[in-house]
């Protein structure tokens, strides 16, 4: 398989596996802050906050999905000839954000839900139930700095 199609490969699996991951966290966790505003419309801007946490990840996998079409040269400029093997490194290089990102925004959305019932029982503790699904958003930056330097070291 040519370099060009890894790289694209690479690039659409860091978005797309990060997309859906956020696609699910912040579905599910909407669906938990929905109960939460039907009971108390009051909540709606402290619930919409913790709902939104879970899609950070897939604009982290978009942006790595970016930069590496920009390296590529598929935004603008003449696709680079690149060898299979350099395109696998950047395949490679991309999975740490499409992987990450897909768990991670699972997982904080599951937490974002516990986090909405806290905001719904308790108000008043907010800032406590963010820092439960912030927690999680640590390893999506994570694995959005390995997928950057990785993805910027490689000589195209």
């Amino acid at each position: 398989m040519d370099g060009i199609v890894w790289a694209l490969l690479g690039a659409a699996s860091a978005a797309v596996l990060a997309g859906c991951g956020s696609a699910y966290g912040v579905g599910v966790a909407g669906q938990a802050a929905a109960g939460v505003v039907t009971e108390d419309p009051e909540k709606f801007a402290k619930v919409l906050v913790i709902q939104l946490l879970p899609g950070t990840q897939g604009i982290y996998g978009l942006l790595i999905a970016f930069i590496t079409l920009s390296r590529v040269g598929l935004l603008g400029q003449a696709p680079a000839q690149l060898t299979p093997g350099t395109g696998l490194l950047l395949f490679a290089a991309c999975l740490p954000m499409g992987i990450v990102g897909l768990v991670s925004a699972v997982y904080q959305g599951r937490t974002a839900v516990a986090s909405i019932g806290i905001v719904a029982r308790k108000p008043d503790q907010f800032a406590k139930a963010m820092l439960f699904p912030a927690m999680v958003e640590t390893y999506a930056i994570l694995a959005l700095l390995v997928s950057f330097l990785a993805v910027s070291a490689i000589p195209v």
